[in-house]
């Protein structure tokens, strides 16, 4: 075997490396995170309004199961919907505006809500998330389960976001 033969081995083997630490630690993390707002996600079942609660037990579900879903953050909250019986043009619009605002005020969330804001953590795109509790309510910092799509083949994850550019809610009602 040539000195360069050994030498591509040697970068494949660190790059399939790399990527497979780099899913390991982001793995960590989601579940570190789990655990860590697993109190705030339980609250926030139990507190909810009847449909709300059962959408929130049926995303979390397919967390916990490491769902995927084929398709962007629009789909997978789709499907948690669906599943929960509350398919997407049934659902109610609290609020409703364009992306440029103006934007919801806070105290319209509520736990379950299908929101649309601009992800300040992802160069300012438009995303839509679960809304499933306030981590630092004067901040805007909410916790939100989020999925992340664009062919990453990632489960949703709960993730804390800065939700003050949020420009649409949507909620289960009976």
């Amino acid at each position: 075997m040539s000195f360069r033969s050994i030498i591509v081995l040697l970068l494949a083997a660190m790059l399939l490396l790399g990527g497979c630490s780099s899913k390991d630690a982001r793995d960590q993390r989601d579940r570190q995170n789990y655990q860590r707002y697993y109190p705030l996600i339980v609250n926030a079942e139990k507190d909810a309004a009847p449909p709300a609660r059962k959408v929130l037990r049926t995303a979390r579900s397919m967390v916990v199961n490491g769902e995927i879903v084929k398709g962007a953050c629009w789909d997978y909250l789709n499907k948690a919907c669906r599943r929960a019986g509350y398919a997407y043009p049934d659902l109610a619009r609290v609020f409703t505006a364009a992306s440029k605002g103006p934007y919801a005020p806070a105290s319209l969330l509520q736990p379950g809500d299908w929101i649309y804001y601009l992800n300040h953590s992802y160069y300012n795109v438009e995303h839509s998330g679960m809304f499933i509790a306030w981590i630092d309510r004067r901040r805007s910092i909410a916790l939100i389960l989020s999925y992340a799509g664009e062919h990453r083949r990632e489960p949703a994850r709960y993730k804390p976001y800065d939700i003050s550019h949020t420009y649409t809610i949507l909620r289960a009602a009976e």
